[in-house]
């Protein structure tokens, strides 16, 4: 079996590729934007009929039902820590039915509940020409991510008091990875930040690990 990996690091494709650099996985990694229209040739949708990067492709025998393919970049992430990792408690790999029901509410939640708003966050805020933001945008983003920051420092409020630091157990796992991936659009906002601090701790933890340092150096930011 072998893994590919299509995409960038600044985009989504940062959640397969980092999981797959955490567990130490050797893969190829396909350098493929979201712009220039690489992702909307005959041979990519074949792939991925969306035209979206990440896709996972897990080359498998004909004889194991032939390759398999993820999108979306969550499903990649989750994909890749199941079926790729050791469940032994120790890499991100969930270890037990409530860690692997942590990854999956965490990842469904944070995409639902913040990811729209952390990107505009991070568009009008930092990642776009200052003539191009729209302040009134961020602003209204931040407001609204005030709730579910509130829900994830609550849950880091009692994993803490349960003597667990990260979102599914004592060690980081997928679940902390899919979420931080999210959560780290909005580091930008900083008194949103500072409202959250256990959040904004667990973020920089998170995103200071080798493996993500790691996959942002392969490819420009």
């Amino acid at each position: 079996m072998s893994l590919t990996i299509y995409g960038i690091p600044a985009s989504r494709a940062v959640r397969p590729l980092w999981a797959a650099t955490e567990l130490g996985l050797d893969f190829q990694h396909v350098h493929l934007a979201y712009q220039g229209g690489g992702t909307r040739t005959p041979e990519f949708l074949a792939l991925n009929p969306n035209g979206h990067i990440p896709v996972v492709v897990d080359a498998r025998p004909a004889g194991q039902g032939g390759d398999i393919v993820v999108w979306e970049s969550m499903a990649g992430a989750l994909y890749i820590a199941r079926h790729h990792g050791p469940a032994d408690g120790v890499s991100i790999t969930p270890a037990s039915a409530r860690e692997d029901a942590e990854a999956l509410r965490w990842s469904f939640w944070v995409v639902n509940e913040a990811e729209a708003d952390a990107l505009t966050v991070l568009m009008h805020r930092m990642a776009m020409p200052a003539d191009r933001r729209k302040p009134e945008l961020a602003e209204a983003a931040e407001r609204r991510l005030a709730v579910p920051f509130g829900v994830i420092e609550q849950h880091l409020q009692r994993q803490r008091a349960a003597g667990q630091a990260y979102l599914a157990a004592e060690r980081f796992t997928v679940a902390d990875l899919c979420v931080a991936s999210v959560l780290n659009w909005a580091r930008p906002a900083h008194d949103l930040m500072a409202a959250h601090p256990l959040t904004h701790q667990w973020i920089m933890r998170c995103i200071e690990r080798p493996a993500q340092l790691a996959v942002k150096a392969m490819g420009p930011a």
